[in-house]
């Protein structure tokens, strides 16, 4: 066993690298970190702490102030939902969500954190699906990030990615191995009070289930036909 933290959202796939940790390692071994970066989808946060609560869980937050200025002209960041494109993930529409650097300062966050806490590991849950479209999700970027972590304090930190190479759909049928929460997570990048259905992530998360043969646990404001992809 090791001593691990879970860089966690509250979506479908760090909830269920979270309890694979869990299962793994023990949830007294195990800290879920968070981190407030001005997303319009903070509804994932309140997700994350249900999450914790069921899986036993310590839950750290970070709160970056005036995020949304200093993201610039992101709409994952900004302070209009309408601007979330809809469908399948893809260049063309996809790209409006990145997020400067992102997963570079958030796993910063989690080596200092677990630095902090004597932490071994930091789990992170990219997928196969963010590779096109996300340049902090490949496995280049999460190489050279292992380097860093090997070497950037007095003792190692090593970057967990199991899920690099998976489907979403294949992480689906994970959580239902290791009984993530699924039905407490939030995947929606409009942040209403239901998911809406029909962004790229709802895309997705609703194609994934479908593809696993699990029953969706989600309530959606709309389940129009999956589109095709692009």
């Amino acid at each position: 066993m090791a001593k691990v933290v879970v860089l966690h959202s509250g979506g479908l796939d760090s909830t269920v690298l979270l309890a694979q940790m869990v299962a793994m390692h023990g949830s007294d071994q195990v800290e879920s970190l968070g981190v407030h970066y001005g997303q319009v989808h903070a509804k994932e946060m309140e997700s994350a702490l249900e999450v914790c609560g069921i899986l036993d869980v310590r839950r750290t937050m970070v709160v970056m102030s005036m995020a949304h200025d200093f993201f610039g002209d992101c709409a994952l960041t900004g302070r209009d939902s309408s601007a979330i494109p809809d469908g399948h993930y893809s260049d063309d529409t996809m790209r409006s969500t990145v997020v400067p650097f992102r997963n570079t300062i958030l796993l910063a966050l989690c080596a200092a954190r677990a630095t902090a806490i004597k932490a071994e590991v930091i789990a992170m849950a990219v997928h196969a699906g963010d590779h096109a479209i996300y340049p902090d999700c490949r496995p280049e970027f999460l190489s050279a990030m292992d380097r860093v972590l090997m070497c950037g304090d007095y003792k190692p930190l090593l970057l967990d990615a199991p899920f690099l190479n998976y489907t979403k759909a294949q992480i689906v049928e994970v959580g239902v191995k290791c009984r993530a929460p699924m039905g407490f997570t939030w995947s929606c990048y409009k942040g209403g009070h239901v998911h809406c259905g029909t962004c790229g992530t709802c895309v997705e998360r609703r194609e994934a289930f479908i593809k696993a043969g699990v029953a969706d646990p989600t309530e959606y404001f709309q389940t129009p036909p999956i589109p095709l992809r692009p």
